[in-house]
Protein backbone atom coordinates (compact mmCIF):
# COMPACT_ATOMS: atom_id res chain seq x y z
CA UNK A 1 0.00 0.00 0.00
CA UNK A 2 2.89 2.33 0.98
CA UNK A 3 6.21 1.58 -1.33
CA UNK A 4 9.62 3.96 -0.90
CA UNK A 5 12.52 3.59 -3.24
CA UNK A 6 15.45 5.24 -3.10
CA UNK A 7 13.91 8.75 -1.40
CA UNK A 8 16.21 11.42 -1.44
CA UNK A 9 16.07 14.80 0.61
CA UNK A 10 17.75 17.78 0.92
CA UNK A 11 16.88 21.25 2.42
CA UNK A 12 18.62 24.66 0.78
CA UNK A 13 19.08 27.48 3.12
CA UNK A 14 18.49 30.42 1.36
CA UNK A 15 19.32 32.72 4.27
CA UNK A 16 23.04 31.39 4.33
CA UNK A 17 23.79 31.85 0.70
CA UNK A 18 21.72 28.99 -0.97
CA UNK A 19 23.87 25.86 1.36
CA UNK A 20 22.41 22.76 0.74
CA UNK A 21 22.01 20.27 3.50
CA UNK A 22 21.01 16.69 2.41
CA UNK A 23 19.04 14.73 5.26
CA UNK A 24 18.38 11.63 3.06
CA UNK A 25 19.25 9.63 0.78
CA UNK A 26 18.48 6.18 -0.56
CA UNK A 27 15.41 5.53 1.70
CA UNK A 28 13.74 2.79 1.11
CA UNK A 29 10.58 0.96 3.20
CA UNK A 30 7.49 -0.68 2.88
CA UNK A 31 4.03 -1.29 4.59
CA UNK A 32 1.11 -3.71 3.56
CA UNK A 33 -2.12 -3.70 4.35
CA UNK A 34 -3.09 -4.52 7.68
CA UNK A 35 0.34 -3.75 8.58
CA UNK A 36 2.22 -0.91 10.96
CA UNK A 37 5.67 0.04 10.83
CA UNK A 38 7.20 2.44 13.01
CA UNK A 39 10.10 4.95 12.11
CA UNK A 40 12.76 5.11 14.85
CA UNK A 41 15.54 6.85 15.04
CA UNK A 42 17.81 9.48 17.27
CA UNK A 43 16.05 13.23 17.32
CA UNK A 44 17.09 14.75 13.99
CA UNK A 45 17.61 11.43 12.04
CA UNK A 46 14.72 12.55 9.75
CA UNK A 47 11.61 10.86 11.00
CA UNK A 48 9.10 13.72 10.57
CA UNK A 49 11.00 14.61 7.70
CA UNK A 50 9.80 11.27 5.59
CA UNK A 51 6.45 11.19 6.85
CA UNK A 52 6.35 14.59 5.73
CA UNK A 53 7.33 13.39 2.31
CA UNK A 54 4.90 10.77 2.06
CA UNK A 55 1.91 13.22 3.06
CA UNK A 56 3.33 15.45 -0.18
CA UNK A 57 4.04 18.98 2.36
CA UNK A 58 8.09 18.19 1.48
CA UNK A 59 9.41 17.81 -1.87
CA UNK A 60 11.69 14.77 -2.66
CA UNK A 61 15.04 15.59 -4.82
CA UNK A 62 14.32 11.92 -6.34
CA UNK A 63 12.78 8.73 -5.64
CA UNK A 64 9.47 7.21 -5.34
CA UNK A 65 6.46 6.90 -2.83
CA UNK A 66 3.82 5.16 -4.06
CA UNK A 67 1.07 5.32 -2.23
CA UNK A 68 -2.34 3.24 -3.76
CA UNK A 69 -1.04 3.49 -6.73
CA UNK A 70 -0.05 7.25 -6.53
CA UNK A 71 3.29 8.27 -6.73
CA UNK A 72 3.42 11.80 -4.22
CA UNK A 73 6.81 12.06 -5.26
CA UNK A 74 5.69 13.54 -8.78
CA UNK A 75 2.25 13.85 -8.47
CA UNK A 76 0.28 17.24 -9.47
CA UNK A 77 -1.08 19.14 -6.38
CA UNK A 78 -4.81 17.67 -7.33
CA UNK A 79 -3.54 14.43 -7.19
CA UNK A 80 -2.19 14.84 -3.51
CA UNK A 81 -5.08 16.48 -2.19
CA UNK A 82 -6.90 13.75 -3.77
CA UNK A 83 -4.88 10.90 -1.74
CA UNK A 84 -5.21 12.84 1.10
CA UNK A 85 -9.31 12.99 0.58
CA UNK A 86 -9.61 9.51 0.16
CA UNK A 87 -6.73 7.43 0.77
CA UNK A 88 -4.26 8.56 3.25
CA UNK A 89 -4.58 10.25 6.41
CA UNK A 90 -2.79 12.40 8.83
CA UNK A 91 -3.10 12.21 12.54
CA UNK A 92 -0.80 15.27 13.95
CA UNK A 93 0.56 16.26 17.16
CA UNK A 94 -1.33 19.29 16.49
CA UNK A 95 -4.50 20.42 15.72
CA UNK A 96 -5.25 22.83 13.27
CA UNK A 97 -8.57 24.20 12.49
CA UNK A 98 -10.65 27.30 11.31
CA UNK A 99 -11.71 29.22 14.40
CA UNK A 100 -15.64 29.27 15.20
CA UNK A 101 -16.07 25.35 13.41
CA UNK A 102 -17.68 23.38 16.01
CA UNK A 103 -15.96 20.68 16.99
CA UNK A 104 -18.53 18.05 15.78
CA UNK A 105 -18.27 19.55 12.24
CA UNK A 106 -14.20 19.25 12.49
CA UNK A 107 -14.08 15.38 13.36
CA UNK A 108 -17.04 15.19 10.26
CA UNK A 109 -15.55 17.03 7.76
CA UNK A 110 -12.96 14.11 6.09
CA UNK A 111 -16.48 12.02 5.77
CA UNK A 112 -18.45 15.09 4.26
CA UNK A 113 -15.75 15.14 1.39
CA UNK A 114 -16.12 11.83 0.34
CA UNK A 115 -19.70 12.12 0.03
CA UNK A 116 -21.18 10.81 3.21
CA UNK A 117 -24.33 12.38 4.14
CA UNK A 118 -24.44 15.10 6.50
CA UNK A 119 -26.34 12.66 9.59
CA UNK A 120 -24.71 9.96 9.23
CA UNK A 121 -20.71 11.70 9.25
CA UNK A 122 -22.20 13.56 11.66
CA UNK A 123 -23.43 10.45 13.76
CA UNK A 124 -20.23 9.30 13.15
CA UNK A 125 -18.13 11.85 14.53
CA UNK A 126 -20.12 12.33 17.76
CA UNK A 127 -19.52 8.54 18.27
CA UNK A 128 -15.88 9.36 18.26
CA UNK A 129 -15.56 12.12 20.44
CA UNK A 130 -17.61 10.18 23.08
CA UNK A 131 -15.45 7.10 22.68
CA UNK A 132 -12.44 9.85 22.89
CA UNK A 133 -13.95 11.06 26.43
CA UNK A 134 -14.72 14.64 24.97
CA UNK A 135 -17.81 15.80 26.96
CA UNK A 136 -20.70 16.41 24.88
CA UNK A 137 -20.92 19.90 25.90
CA UNK A 138 -18.19 20.92 24.12
CA UNK A 139 -19.18 19.13 20.61
CA UNK A 140 -20.84 22.46 19.78
CA UNK A 141 -18.06 24.58 20.51
CA UNK A 142 -14.75 25.62 18.32
CA UNK A 143 -11.71 23.32 19.60
CA UNK A 144 -9.68 26.57 19.28
CA UNK A 145 -10.98 26.84 22.72
CA UNK A 146 -9.69 23.25 24.40
CA UNK A 147 -7.29 22.36 26.39
CA UNK A 148 -4.19 20.87 24.51
CA UNK A 149 -5.16 17.24 25.58
CA UNK A 150 -8.59 17.86 24.20
CA UNK A 151 -7.45 19.21 21.05
CA UNK A 152 -5.25 15.89 20.21
CA UNK A 153 -8.14 13.80 21.12
CA UNK A 154 -10.27 15.96 18.35
CA UNK A 155 -7.47 15.42 15.81
CA UNK A 156 -7.17 11.59 16.89
CA UNK A 157 -11.30 11.36 16.10
CA UNK A 158 -10.59 13.61 12.87
CA UNK A 159 -8.17 11.08 11.12
CA UNK A 160 -9.65 7.93 12.11
CA UNK A 161 -13.34 9.51 11.47
CA UNK A 162 -12.71 8.51 7.26
CA UNK A 163 -11.83 4.84 7.03
CA UNK A 164 -8.47 5.61 5.31
CA UNK A 165 -6.50 3.00 3.55
CA UNK A 166 -3.51 4.62 4.71
CA UNK A 167 -2.54 6.16 7.67
CA UNK A 168 0.81 8.24 9.02
CA UNK A 169 0.56 8.48 12.87
CA UNK A 170 2.55 11.27 14.43
CA UNK A 171 2.72 10.45 18.55
CA UNK A 172 -1.10 9.51 19.06
CA UNK A 173 -0.60 8.81 22.27
CA UNK A 174 1.82 11.70 23.43
CA UNK A 175 0.50 12.95 26.48
CA UNK A 176 -2.83 11.25 26.84
CA UNK A 177 -3.76 9.70 30.15
CA UNK A 178 -4.02 5.50 30.25
CA UNK A 179 -7.82 5.77 29.80
CA UNK A 180 -7.54 7.93 26.30
CA UNK A 181 -4.48 6.28 25.81
CA UNK A 182 -5.95 2.78 25.30
CA UNK A 183 -8.82 4.20 22.74
CA UNK A 184 -6.51 5.23 20.71
CA UNK A 185 -4.62 1.58 20.46
CA UNK A 186 -8.14 0.32 19.90
CA UNK A 187 -8.57 2.64 17.22
CA UNK A 188 -5.37 1.62 15.75
CA UNK A 189 -5.48 -2.30 16.30
CA UNK A 190 -8.93 -1.68 14.33
CA UNK A 191 -7.93 0.62 11.29
CA UNK A 192 -5.28 -2.22 11.02
CA UNK A 193 -8.13 -5.37 11.18
CA UNK A 194 -9.90 -3.46 8.44
CA UNK A 195 -6.70 -3.30 5.97
CA UNK A 196 -5.34 -0.25 6.43
CA UNK A 197 -1.59 0.43 6.39
CA UNK A 198 -0.04 2.44 8.90
CA UNK A 199 3.39 4.53 9.36
CA UNK A 200 4.49 6.25 12.74
CA UNK A 201 5.98 7.33 15.19
CA UNK A 202 5.81 6.32 18.66
CA UNK A 203 8.40 7.90 20.93
CA UNK A 204 5.78 5.04 23.54
CA UNK A 205 7.75 2.04 23.64
CA UNK A 206 4.70 0.18 25.04
CA UNK A 207 2.41 1.73 22.20
CA UNK A 208 4.94 0.68 19.33
CA UNK A 209 5.15 -2.73 21.37
CA UNK A 210 1.90 -3.17 21.07
CA UNK A 211 0.34 -2.29 18.08
CA UNK A 212 3.41 -1.93 15.51
CA UNK A 213 4.48 -5.24 13.53
CA UNK A 214 7.88 -3.92 12.91
CA UNK A 215 10.16 -1.05 13.42
CA UNK A 216 12.85 0.94 10.72
CA UNK A 217 15.47 2.52 11.77
CA UNK A 218 15.79 5.64 9.84
CA UNK A 219 19.42 6.27 10.84
CA UNK A 220 20.16 4.86 8.30
CA UNK A 221 19.22 6.71 5.47
CA UNK A 222 21.17 9.79 6.90
CA UNK A 223 23.86 10.52 3.75
CA UNK A 224 27.21 10.31 4.82
CA UNK A 225 29.98 12.89 5.13
CA UNK A 226 32.03 13.04 1.95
Amino acid sequence: MIQISDLEKSFTLHNQGGAVIPVMAGAHLSVARGECVALVGASGAGKSTLMRMVYGNYLSQGGMILVGGVDVASAEPREILDLRRRTLGYVSQFLRVVPRVPAVEVVAEPLFCVGVARDEALARARALLARLNIPERLWGLSPTTFSGGEQQRVNIARGFAHDYPALLLDEPTASLDARNREVVLDLIEEAKARGAAILGIFHDEAARDRVCDRELDVSGFTPRAA
